[in-house]
């Protein structure tokens, strides 16, 4: 029995992507629950990747002094907090990468190192553990952050110390409007396609569904704030009414409770709720909605990346039929479906005997590309690695989906165009990527589900 939405209109492509295991998920999350670390505190060189259940921020000792002439990155990624889900399995991602790395002979003829830091998925130890990678560690390019408002809080300090970021992970539209001022010199990329892109895959969806009426409830932050957005103006495009547009109904990120904004954004019977938010706080909403009786049916629930998670249905946990509460919802997340995608989830299931999760392959591309663009560059400093970062990953070049490959031609003086498990991994001006994006759903039986998928544009 579908509880929140009819099934006979859902989409007919099936493609079940990285069961996430974890928490992949959930998707994205990832996972695992792990050994964490402080933001700033005793982060060392990551010599070897962590178990497979577990992420763990590198424990082996070794100083964060870097051979001369070696490649040394960092890592922001949110071991704990409410994206601990997705950050666990992205730095699981990260330490793969660079072990494969390692045994291919490093970059620039020595192995690279990794050091990381824990943003607790929260913006001031974000600032903090990027205040640590760019001016104590002196990394020459950091992964991460993963959510937007870290990432917000910690590109400045980048730029200002010339260290390249590539986020997996941040989609705010607003790094695409500070890039276009000129505001980050070219030390910012991301391969994760901005809220923009996802705002019109939700309002394609949300007129696939028939809804001509659409709520939102989301998170009071970067990542809430600018997908609101951009749902709003593609929404509105398409003839549709944003039934709460001159009041969204935010909540604040250290929310516990949520009855009042529930009663706001359900007020009126709207055909759907946009829902955007993050596994630990959205599975609470949607209990909490659930014991309020609005989840009767009549009100669909559409949710987006944020909540893509294997491990949803538990969270949220079932009713008082003995079915899951989230039976039928429907959401979407950008589409992990890069040329380069099976090699990883080969090379990923063999260390950790799981699947990936949802922006796993985006980090493993991230770090893909400053390792690249550092032995195009024969420089390990950030002003040499952003100025080589298009070269690699962009046309024309040979087409190249093994990194070990991709480091042998660069070494040999060859032009590559970098193809990753994420995607072609193409950086516009503003350091964006285009991306597609999965419609998934929650089945009967608790399994996250792939329906079909919407193609946007934008390069």
């Amino acid at each position: 029995m579908n509880r929140i939405t009819n099934k006979s209109v859902l989409f007919n492509q099936h493609l079940r992507i990285a069961d996430r295991s974890l928490l992949r998920l959930g998707q994205g999350g990832a996972i695992a629950i792990l050994l964490l670390a402080t933001a700033c505190g005793g982060s060392q060189t990551t010599t070897e990747s962590p178990s497979p259940d577990t992420a763990t921020l590198p424990t082996s000792g070794e100083t964060s002094e870097s051979i001369e002439g070696q490649l040394k990155l960092g890592s922001l990624l949110p071991i704990t907090g409410d994206l601990a889900q997705y950050g666990t399995t992205m730095q699981d991602s990260v330490n793969l990468l660079i072990e494969t790395i390692n045994s291919c002979e490093g970059a620039l003829g020595k192995p690279v190192t990794l050091i990381s830091e824990d943003d607790q998925t929260d913006p001031a130890a974000g600032a903090s553990g990027m205040t640590k990678l760019a001016e104590v560690d002196k990394v020459a390019g950091v992964i991460g952050a993963a959510g937007s408002a870290v990432s917000s809080a910690a590109v400045d300090i980048a730029v200002r110390n010339q260290v390249v970021q590539i986020s997996p992970s941040s989609t705010s539209p607003d790094f695409t409007e500070r890039a276009k001022k000129g505001e980050f010199n070219g030390f910012w990329f991301r391969t994760a396609p901005p809220d923009t892109f996802q705002g019109d895959a939700l309002a394609q969806l949300a007129k696939q569904q028939n809804l001509q009426n659409v709520s939102v409830l989301a998170i009071n932050n970067d990542y809430g704030n600018g997908l609101v957005q951009a749902f709003t103006t593609a929404f509105k495009a398409q003839g549709g009414t944003v039934a709460n547009e001159a009041n969204p109904t935010l909540y604040a990120e250290n929310a516990t409770t949520f009855d009042s904004e529930l009663t706001a954004a359900f007020n009126g019977n709207p055909d759907a709720v946009l829902i955007v938010a993050y596994p630990e706080t959205g599975s609470l909403i949607l209990k909490t909605a659930y014991e309020q009786g609005l989840l009767d049916g009549e009100t669909k629930i559409l949710l987006t990346d944020g909540m893509k998670t294997e491990g949803i249905a538990e969270l949220v946990g079932k009713g008082s039929d003995g079915e899951f509460i989230v039976s039928g919802v429907l959401g979407t997340a950008p589409s992990a479906g890069g040329p380069g995608l099976d090699q990883f989830k080969q090379a990923y299931d063999a260390k950790f005997n799981r699947e990936p999760n949802v922006y796993d392959p985006n980090s493993w591309d991230a770090a893909a590309v400053l390792v690249l663009a550092s032995e195009a560059a024969k420089g390990n400093t950030g002003a040499a690695i952003k100025d080589k970062i298009r070269e690699v990953a962009n046309p024309p070049g040979e087409d190249v989906t093994d990194v070990c490959e991709a480091l042998s031609l660069v070494r040999q003086g060859q032009d590559i165009n970098y193809q990753g498990a994420s995607g072609t991994v193409d950086f516009n001006e503003e350091g964006d990527v285009v991306g597609a994006y999965d419609i998934w759903t929650i089945t009967d039986d608790g399994k996250l589900e792939i329906e079909s998928t919407i193609e946007v544009g934008g390069a």
